[in-house]
């Protein structure tokens, strides 16, 4: 095998040998989120996205793409991605305890 070939294989098997934890540890955050997500739920802090999906949809009418659980300040908050119709990405943030909207906004 050439050096250079040698190299560029070397490399490339660190490359995936290094990427494989990062993969793994996203699969880790995205349970977490569940689990602790059907925690706060089952504990009645939460409302559950079934409940919430009505005031999303009226905000911002379209296909939601992606749904994140996150921490803002001292709420939990579901941040709604929405593709609307004319093709733009929508942003909605709703309270999670209160299930009431707290911003909408523009994306991409």
């Amino acid at each position: 095998m050439k050096p250079a070939l040698k190299c560029l294989a070397i490399l490339g098997f660190y490359g995936l040998f290094l990427a494989g934890p990062l993969t793994a540890r996203a699969d880790v955050d995205d349970d977490g989120d569940h689990d602790r997500a059907r925690d706060l739920y089952e504990r009645g802090e939460i409302k559950g996205l079934s409940s919430i999906l009505d005031l999303v949809h009226s905000a911002a009418p379209g296909d939601i793409v992606a749904v994140d659980f996150i921490r803002i300040a001292d709420r939990w908050v579901y941040r709604f991605q929405i593709v609307v119709a004319d093709g733009h990405r929508r942003i909605v943030d709703v309270d999670a305890g209160a299930g009431v909207l707290m911003r909408s906004g523009g994306g991409d």
